[in-house]
């Protein structure tokens, strides 16, 4: 297991020694705002690992349909589009749009202004929620009413998820309902920014499905779509992060270092539950993860009108894994004994 995680150390070795030297010479040469620079790199990477559980789950679900060779290219290539994408060029396009200034002024405010980069960012928080909320529950829909699926965890919810399979773009309808009734409890200009977002992300995920249908999997499992669903599906993950982490610094650099650092253990953790077959072991551990997106994707949106502390979403989506990887063990010991007990 831990062989997996070679990389992740040597990355938050490096990432924490960069840490250490910007905050050193961004403060006229004090080592305590280096230490202080490598504790917030560092606190940040282990917010982000602990409560993504969820998406290593998720990410391992599919991962697992692809060769060796794309699962190395999520880990590598994969991580840099995590960090340089979602963690430092994502943020910068926000603040060039929101604040209508090229991307050399969005990156001299990022830099320079924190405070203002801060707010920018925040105040964009409708739009990246309508995006992120919409991607994931369809995420988490499909996986229930993509037809019959064993095992079944809980009947009562499942089961007549899984009766709307007939129902022509089903998750795409349970979507829009259930995100209307969030958007009607908006101010105006929320419910507008927030609408918009999250048919923008609808339109991604039908494009996604389309692409990969078009495509196709090859049968030595190596799949272009299904890498670029992987990426779109962390970048739905990481929004809530990107926003979350301006609890604790303001600093994009820090926020890269300590976010990065988080996604490689999370990419780690993905291809350790690949590759020791751990989905496999415990049957009812991808429902769990499920369970755990839709419940993100209710919460990113409820962000939007009423501040839901970052530790409540995480924390909720190792209650589902967890209840998930028990019952699992459960079943497995069940299982186990009765061939004795007959």
């Amino acid at each position: 297991m831990l062989k997996h995680f070679r990389e992740s150390f040597i990355v938050t070795f490096l990432g924490l020694i960069t840490a250490f030297v910007f905050g050193y010479y961004s403060q006229a040469h004090q080592i305590s705002a280096g230490l202080n620079a490598a504790f917030l790199a560092f606190l940040l990477s282990i917010l982000e690992t602990a409560f993504s559980f969820d998406n290593a789950v998720v990410n391992a679900s599919v991962l697992k349909t692809l060769s060796p060779k794309w699962q190395k290219y999520f880990l590598t290539w994969g991580m840099l589009i995590a960090v340089l994408g979602m963690r430092i060029l994502f943020p910068l396009l926000i603040v060039s749009f929101s604040a209508w200034v090229n991307p050399w002024e969005a990156t001299q405010i990022a830099l320079f202004n924190h405070p203002l980069y801060e707010q920018v960012v925040i105040q964009a928080h409708a739009s990246i929620a309508g995006f992120g909320s919409a991607f994931l529950m369809l995420v988490g829909l499909s996986f229930f009413v993509k037809g019959v699926h064993e095992p079944v965890w809980i009947r009562w919810i499942e089961n007549p998820l899984m009766k709307l399979n007939h129902i022509p773009f089903i998750s795409y309808w349970l979507t829009i309902a259930i995100l209307g009734s969030f958007i009607v409890c908006f101010n105006w200009d929320d419910a507008y920014h927030f609408g918009i977002a999250a048919l923008c992300g609808m339109g991604a995920y039908f494009l996604l499905e389309r692409l990969e249908h078009a495509i196709g999997r090859p049968k030595s499992g190596a799949g272009l779509a299904t890498f670029i669903y992987l990426e779109f599906l962390d970048a739905s993950f990481s929004f809530d992060g990107v926003i979350g982490a301006f609890a604790v610094t303001n600093d994009i650099v820090l926020i890269a270092i300590g976010l990065g650092i988080g996604a490689m253990f999370v990419r780690s953790l993905t291809v350790a539950l690949v590759q020791g077959g751990h989905l496999s072991q415990y049957a009812y551990l991808e429902a769990g993860a499920f369970y755990a997106i839709v419940t993100l994707a209710f919460i990113t949106a409820l962000n939007v009108k009423i501040e839901v502390p970052e530790v409540i979403s995480g924390l909720s989506g190792i209650a589902f894994i967890g209840s998930a990887l028990l019952y699992s063990i459960f079943c497995n010991h069940k299982h186990q004994k009765s061939p004795l007990e007959h």
